[in-house]
């Protein structure tokens, strides 16, 4: 007797279920106000985060510029303690761009760049052509040479600009430590 009454309820049970009523969506097939505002929100969330990476492009190649002196100038400086020679970088601000030279002013094969010459020129390179050498000043001169001891023979400056943030390195004048501040 208790089967006979719980068939019909089963029976109902199942076909409310095959319809769907039990859940919403089988009601409605479009999207409930909430959905879209969680979708809206979701979206500006990533458009914040997205903008600023995409305008910060001069930043970013500021730094990338500014590592790039920084790591060169201590490439040179390590070049005249390991061969006990002088080795010279030398900037050129006209054309944004800088070359390592030997004791004898000829620039030096690139380590890297097999059958080029080790010469940085901002304005060529694309993930650098933001980047502007602002001013050089090593005792009035665009050019700090490293002894084989790696002391320049005079300290100095470089100033980058890469459209409103800048940077300065600095070139210690007896120990030849490299410095960057912004």
């Amino acid at each position: 007797m208790a089967d006979s009454k719980s068939t019909p309820a089963l029976f109902r049970y199942s076909c409310l279920r095959e319809y769907n009523i039990f859940s919403q969506s089988g009601m409605s097939s479009g999207f409930t106000l909430i959905e879209i505002i969680i979708v809206v929100v979701i979206l500006a969330i990533a458009a914040m985060t997205a903008i600023p990476l995409m305008s910060s492009g001069g930043s970013v190649q500021l730094r990338s510029g500014v590592n790039m002196i920084a790591a060169d100038l201590e490439y040179a400086r390590s070049m005249a303690i390991s061969r006990g020679q002088n080795f010279s970088v030398v900037f050129d601000k006209n054309t944004e761009s800088y070359r390592i030279e030997d004791q004898y002013n000829n620039v030096i094969p690139h380590p890297v760049k097999k059958g080029f010459n080790y010469v940085i020129n901002f304005q060529n390179d694309s993930r650098l052509n933001k980047v502007d050498i602002t001013n050089v000043n090593f005792n009035a001169t665009q050019r700090v040479q490293f002894d084989c001891l790696g002391s320049p023979d005079n300290g100095g400056t470089i100033s980058l600009d890469a459209g409103g943030p800048t940077a300065t390195i600095t070139v210690e004048p007896v120990t030849g430590f490299i410095s960057i501040s912004n």
